[in-house]
């Protein structure tokens, strides 16, 4: 994978992963986790999301950076 796709991988993970840090902060996901004792769908996916986009990203930089 080349360099410029891996560190936008990189940081729309963690961009992905703030998203999913604030919306687990939410009134929704609040509510939603008094009631079914997990956070929403939506904040599951942002972080899982931002997590394997930033993963590889990350794999992908570090690649990218020695010769073989």
């Amino acid at each position: 994978m080349n360099k410029p796709a891996s560190l936008a991988l990189l940081i729309v993970g963690i961009i992905l992963i703030i998203y999913g840090i604030s919306a687990s902060d939410s009134i929704g996901s609040n509510i939603s986790e008094a009631f079914t004792g997990a956070p929403t769908d939506k904040t599951i996916w942002l972080l899982v999301g931002g997590i394997i986009c930033g993963v590889t990203g990350l794999i992908g930089v570090l690649r990218s950076g020695t010769k073989s």
